[in-house]
């Protein structure tokens, strides 16, 4: 390598917009490996100093962050109503919605129930982290099942809960309605996965992160029934 030139490594593939090309051959920069991908465009992330921060879709730098953007990735900016933005948000939201539901456990005196729902709050920080750094996820196993195992589950309540795919109602206590509206907000958080990586030919980009959360709404359903299973046990 000449003396006095930097190196900045890409990922073999990467595409520099002309400004990204400019900027770093101006200062003497060497690109050799490491992206950043968004939509159409792949755009590499900029040394710190002026001009820090890139928009993912022009490629134009700003010395300061907009207000109204925010970093998709490393010091890669979007607009704030970009929906990989937006489906993190509803993450943070359900996760939020979930630990309240581990309240009603936890004062109804339903430890078992608040630990199964600590492995729920753990696979959303996984999905979360995966989502950021354009990990892939781990394989899913939780409630000691795996995903096939959880899709069964699911499929056969009575098998596993010798009670009927149950029909929502008030009757069903606190603990069971809260679970139900969990479950509802699941999927609401799955449709907002499947908005933010689908590309422009319909395919979905990380169908782990889409299954991931299919299997997780399955999940609490499946505690929906158990929970209500134990009720009706008791009552009879």
């Amino acid at each position: 390598m000449q003396a006095g030139v930097r190196v900045l490594e890409i990922d073999e593939g990467t595409i520099l917009t002309p400004a990204a090309k400019d900027y770093l051959k101006e200062r003497n920069i060497d690109v050799r490996s490491s992206q950043v991908s968004c939509g159409k465009m792949t755009v590499q992330p900029l040394p710190s100093g002026e001009g820090r921060f890139v928009d993912a879709v022009s490629g134009e730098r700003y010395s300061l962050k907009p207000e109204h953007m925010t970093h998709l990735h490393s010091n890669v900016l979007v607009p704030k109503t970009h929906k990989r933005i937006a489906f993190r948000g509803k993450l943070d939201c359900l996760q939020a919605q979930l630990i309240g539901v581990q309240m009603v456990a936890f004062e109804e005196g339903k430890q078992t129930l608040c630990d199964e729902l600590d492995e729920l709050l753990d696979c959303l920080r996984q999905i979360l982290a995966a989502e950021v750094k354009n990990e892939p996820l781990k394989p899913l196993r939780l409630l000691n099942m795996d995903s096939d195992q959880i899709r069964y589950a699911s499929h056969h309540i009575k098998e596993n809960t010798g009670i009927d795919h149950p029909v929502p109602s008030y009757k069903m206590g606190r603990m069971c309605v809260a679970l139900n509206r969990l479950r509802t907000q699941v999927r609401e958080v799955e449709l907002a996965a499947a908005c933010a990586f689908e590309d422009e030919h319909g395919n979905c980009t990380r169908t782990d992160i889409l299954q991931a959360l299919n299997r997780l709404s399955s999940c609490v359903y499946i505690l929906l029934c158990r929970t209500l299973a134990g009720v009706s046990k008791g009552r009879r």
